[in-house]
C-alpha cells in the first residue's frame, strides 16, 4: 500500500476567514461565495513534520508534539488566526477505530478510547470546530454518535510500524466496515511496545491521508499512549493512578479536531506558520471536561478564530 496525497497547486493565496462558533454562522465574504479558492499547500513547519527512523521527512503527515517539544516551541507560538487553504473539511464527521494486534492492554487504553470517542459528538468541547468550513460555504457539523464502529484486528504488528504500514491498516479498517470517505477519521491504535519511530520522543500521535477505492482516507496513527509516560500526558491533569490515561483523551481529542478541520493534512485550516487547531493550544490549560452522561475526560483547548484564542 503506497500512501498518496493529491493537492492542487495554485499561485493565488488563500485568505484568513472567520466565522462564528456554533450553529448560527456569519455571512462569508463575497470572494468565497462567488468562486471557491483552489486548494494550496499551507506553509510547512518542520516542528510538525513526521520523520522516519533515518530522520527523513515524511510528506503529508502532521504530528502532535510531545509536551516537552511543545513547551520548547511555545515562546515562538503566534496568536494569529487560522487561515483557510481551500481544501476539504469533514462536514459530516464520523469515526472508526481499529485496535491493531491488541493481544494485551495493560493500561486499559482501548476502553478509554472507545468511551471518549462515544462522548465527543455533539459536545460543547468539540463545537469549536463548527465555525470552520470548506468552500460553498459548508461548515463542519458536530452530530452525536460520531463513533460508528471499532474493530480488533488480530493480525501481527511490526515492532516499529512505518507510516506506510499504518496507512495500509487504515485501508483495512475502511474495508472491514465498507466505508470509504474523507468525512471519516480512521484511527489506527497500536498496542503497547509497538509504535512508529519517534513516538514519545518527538511526537505523541499524528494524522495523515491515503487513498483507496477511489476515496480519500484520513487516518490517525495512535500509539499506546502510556508507553510514553509524562511526555504524552500521563498525570497531566489527575494525580496518581487516576491520571495514568490522561494523555489518551488529550492526544485523541487533539488529533480528532485536527482531522476534522484539516483532513488533507495541510490544505484545510492552519495558521501562517503551519499550526493547526490543536497545535496552537497544545498542552496548555488542560482540564477535566464534562461530557454529560458520558462523564469527564481530560482535554486541551482548541483554537477558536471567533474568540481569537484557545477555548474549551
Amino acid at each position: 500500500m503506497v500512501k498518496t496525497l493529491t493537492v492542487t497547486i495554485s499561485f493565488a493565496a488563500a485568505a484568513a476567514l472567520t466565522a462564528c462558533n456554533g450553529a448560527n454562522v456569519s455571512s462569508v465574504p463575497p470572494m468565497q461565495t462567488a468562486a471557491a479558492p483552489t486548494a494550496i499547500k499551507a506553509p510547512a513547519n518542520t516542528a510538525y513534520v513526521l520523520r522516519d527512523a533515518q530522520g527523513r521527512a515524511v510528506q503529508g503527515a502532521h504530528v502532535m508534539l510531545t509536551r516537552p517539544g511543545a513547551e520548547r516551541l511555545r515562546p515562538n507560538r503566534r496568536t494569529n488566526n487560522l487561515n483557510y487553504y481551500g481544501g476539504p473539511v469533514q462536514t459530516t464527521p464520523s469515526i472508526y477505530v481499529v485496535f491493531w494486534g491488541f493481544t494485551s492492554d495493560p493500561s486499559g487504553e482501548a476502553t478509554r478510547v472507545v468511551n471518549f470517542l462515544n462522548a465527543v459528538g455533539a459536545s460543547q468541547w468539540l463545537n469549536t470546530v463548527t465555525q470552520y468550513y470548506q468552500s460553498g460555504p459548508v461548515h463542519i457539523s458536530n452530530p452525536a454518535g460520531q463513533l460508528k464502529g471499532s474493530w480488533y484486528d488480530n493480525s501481527s504488528v511490526p515492532a516499529h510500524p512505518t507510516d506506510s504500514q499504518v496507512a495500509a491498516e487504515s485501508v483495512k479498517l475502511a474495508q472491514h466496515f465498507g466505508v470509504y470517505s474523507e468525512n471519516v477519521s480512521y484511527v489506527v491504535a497500536t498496542p503497547t511496545g509497538h509504535s512508529t519511530s519517534g513516538f514519545g520522543t518527538q511526537w505523541c500521535a499524528y494524522h495523515s491521508v491515503t487513498s483507496s477505492n477511489g476515496a480519500t482516507i484520513p487516518y490517525t496513527n495512535f500509539p499506546y499512549m502510556t508507553d510514553a509516560g509524562a511526555s504524552c500526558g500521563k498525570n497531566s491533569v489527575n494525580g496518581g493512578p487516576a491520571g495514568l490515561l490522561d494523555g489518551v483523551t488529550i492526544v485523541g481529542g487533539h488529533e480528532l479536531a485536527e482531522t476534522q478541520t484539516d483532513p488533507g493534512a495541510g490544505n484545510g485550516w492552519l495558521d501562517s506558520h503551519g499550526s493547526e487547531i490543536g497545535d496552537k493550544c497544545a498542552w496548555t490549560n488542560l482540564q477535566n471536561t464534562s461530557f454529560g452522561q458520558y462523564g469527564s475526560f481530560p482535554t486541551q483547548p482548541l483554537w477558536s478564530n471567533s474568540a481569537g484564542g484557545c477555548v474549551q
